[in-house]
């Protein structure tokens, strides 16, 4: 089985949210960690053997075009007390569109571990280099988080985030 390490200055977290003002959007590189996966010749991924994978973000990392909105997202989430975001990857199934599978991990934000499962597009870029896509939604209070409230903004607790991970075939 082959690992790949996640190569963070090319791997993306986008973040958005909806308040009763306006959208809020937040992004970041950084993503940290690794994915052991066995690809077929033709760039799909072997399912006969188990992937093992692990991400890791660095809280401190998120950022918004507000510099208010920022703070109080680090103060709601504890940065300081809970300095990342993590996940473990349980299993990998096809979903049956060509390059999409569903994926099934645990998450941990907060100090909260929870089992989530979306769909991710996982793709060869060249011999040394794959890429994973995909989107989900979460709702923060899930993992004990209260959605903001800043003078007139009320920001719903439900966020989208997207991820694009580029990972690097280790030697």
């Amino acid at each position: 089985m082959a690992r790949f390490g996640i190569v963070p200055e090319r791997s993306q977290v986008w973040i958005e949210a909806r308040s009763s003002v306006h959208p809020i959007h937040s992004g970041t590189d950084g993503l940290e960690g690794f994915i052991e996966i066995e690809l077929d010749p033709d760039g799909s991924v072997d399912l006969s053997t188990k992937p093992v994978g692990k991400l890791s973000l660095a809280v401190s990392r998120l950022k918004s075009d507000n510099r208010m909105e920022e703070h109080e997202m680090h103060k709601r989430i504890e940065a300081r007390k809970y300095p990342t975001i993590d996940g473990v990857l349980t299993s990998l199934e096809p979903s049956g569109a060509d390059g999409t599978y569903k994926v099934s991990g645990e998450i941990a934000f907060r100090g909260v571990t929870r089992h989530h499962e979306d769909e991710m597009t996982i793709r060869a870029l060249d011999d040394q280099t794959i890429r994973l896509a995909g989107e989900s939604r979460f709702d923060v209070r899930e993992y004990g988080m209260e959605p903001p409230r800043v003078l007139m903004l009320k920001v719903q607790p439900e966020v989208t985030v997207r991820v694009e991970i580029v990972a690097a075939k280790e030697a």
